[in-house]
């Protein structure tokens, strides 16, 4: 056999044979392959319906649930309730030993009834005295409305102050030029949030100059109204934008220089803003219900004034009419002091528990009983927040429980989504509620659900795989194929459905032959 030396010395002897045995040996294979290229993959763009869902998890709980227990202590007189009854609205299920109680109610009836017949025999003049006592308690009564007024007023400028150091205090700590250029000093990875901190803050600056004149010309004189609503819309406004701050900070910082101290510091500042914030609009409110008993109290004495000075007659009947209300506020404090040694079911449902016997002791605010309504079982479900803006109420689902498999599936609808967020394994997340479209007696509260929430459903939507969609300089492109030849055509996308198909607004038809890049 030759050596390797001597077959390329070979070679090197007689070069123009042995090339010309190479191109030879090329052309068969060209031959052999057909001569052509492979031909390139190729799919037809569909039209047909779009579904966008959400999935997540739950557990079935009932739409009301309680808890009962006697007010106060004592021993059981009788348990009218088992578990598994079926029970109404107002239901006795147990009481303790309470006659003495039940004769101050009896009592307390007798002389009512008294009272009320002073009352129809009633007939005589207003005295002097007495219309003067009533002017006496609507100057009193006008005293305490402006001190309402003024106490609104200083909680209208507390909102105010309270907004404005969240802005300007706190969430300006991390934004460079908030008032001209806004720019936030670290980049995030979600652009959202830097956008939408940036976008907004002029015009919350807007808003606060604004604010900041009508809270400084406001008097007791003002349309306090229109004062509270506005600055519950102005607040309301400031926790959206402190809520934003939050998103970007907890929302992936990729400067390098941005410390995790100084991001944990804002943070921090961010939220002490946002329990400021709550706090003012609380106080706002309770303001507002001192503002509005102080102007029902002045109403209420100018309609008595006004009854004693139309005559005395009038004026005594008013009077004995007060007896009277005063006999059945009694005859109610008596019942209330009964209905402490009663368990009364407070809505239609089923007893769960019952945990006390006849002539045991009875703790006070024990809660030997439990029952839950007899309405539609519902869902509870936290929504990650990467998904909760594509959910909306009354959006329809799908769901399965465990207990039965895949293969049964019960209809659901959302009913309500918590407006703050519950932070579950560090992830901040929202609470929602399902309620079932139907009633069915296979679901038991503690089930656990696997939900799809449909966000967006259209019909007649052309749509393709995203990885036939070419991304470049901003624009989207596909390779459509036009008789033997590929042309590149521009697209504008839209949703993304849960197949993973997108959306194709425009640029393209149902049918087109595309070619996969």
């Amino acid at each position: 056999m030759p050596s390797p030396a001597s077959i390329i010395a070979t070679i090197r002897q007689r070069p123009f044979f042995y090339g010309a045995i190479a191109v030879a040996v090329l052309a068969v294979a060209f031959f052999l392959s057909g001569g052509k290229k492979e031909d390139p993959e190729v799919l037809t763009a569909t039209r047909g319906n779009f579904v966008q869902e959400v999935s997540v998890s739950g557990t079935v709980i009932a739409a009301e649930d309680v808890e009962l227990g006697f007010t106060q202590g004592g021993r059981v007189a009788a348990v009218r309730a088992k578990v598994g009854d079926q029970v109404g609205a107002g239901a006795t299920l147990a009481y303790l030993e309470n006659g003495d109680l039940a004769a101050a109610v009896a009592q307390r009836n007798a002389a009512l009834e008294k009272e009320r017949a002073k009352l129809a025999q009633l007939q005589s003049g207003t005295r002097p005295e007495e219309v003067a006592i009533k002017q006496a308690a609507v100057t009193e009564a006008r005293v305490s409305l402006d001190r309402a007024n003024e106490a609104l007023i200083d909680s209208i400028l507390d909102a105010y102050t309270t907004a404005d150091d969240a802005v300007s205090n706190t969430v300006d700590q991390f934004i460079n030029n908030p008032r001209s250029n806004p720019q936030l000093e670290f980049s995030v990875a979600d652009t959202k949030w830097e956008s939408a901190l940036e976008t907004k803050r002029p015009s919350v600056e807007t808003m606060l100059v604004s604010w900041q004149s009508e809270v400084n010309a406001l008097s007791p004189t003002a349309d306090l109204t229109a004062a509270v609503s506005k600055a519950r819309a102005n607040l309301s406004t400031i926790s959206d934008f402190l809520i934003e701050a939050n998103g970007a900070l907890n929302s992936g910082i990729t400067t390098l220089t941005f410390t995790e101290s100084v991001r944990d510091g804002y943070i921090a500042d961010v939220g002490g803003a946002r329990s400021s914030v709550n706090a003012a609009s609380s106080a706002l409110t309770s303001a507002v219900t001192v503002q509005k008993n102080a102007q029902a109290s002045l109403d209420t004495a100018n309609r008595n004034l006004t009854l004693s000075e139309a005559g005395s007659e009038n004026a005594d009947i008013q009077a004995q009419a007060a007896v009277v209300k005063a006999a059945e506020a009694d005859v109610q404090s008596a019942q209330a002091q009964l209905q402490k040694t009663i368990i009364v079911a407070p809505f239609s449902g089923i007893v769960t528990r019952v945990d006390i016997k006849r002539g045991e002791i009875a703790s006070a605010n024990a809660s030997p009983i439990a029952m839950i309504g007899n309405g539609a079982y519902q869902i509870e479900s936290f929504i990650p927040e990467v998904n909760i803006a594509r959910i909306e109420l009354r959006d329809s689902a799908m769901v399965t429980l465990d207990a039965y498999g895949d293969e049964e599936e019960f209809v659901a609808t959302v009913v309500s989504i918590d407006p703050a967020e519950t932070v579950r394994d560090g992830v901040s997340t929202y609470r929602a509620l399902l309620q079932f479209d139907a009633t069915d007696t296979r679901i038991r509260t503690g089930m656990t659900a696997n939900v799809r929430i449909t966000t967006e459903e259209k019909s007649d939507v052309v749509s393709v795989p995203q990885g036939v969609v070419i991304a470049r300089e901003g624009k989207k492109y596909v390779k459509v194929q036009s008789g033997k030849d590929v042309v590149e055509r521009e697209v504008t996308t839209g949703s993304t459905a849960s197949s993973g198909n997108i959306e194709i607004l425009t640029g393209l038809q149902g049918g087109e032959i595309l070619v996969l890049p």
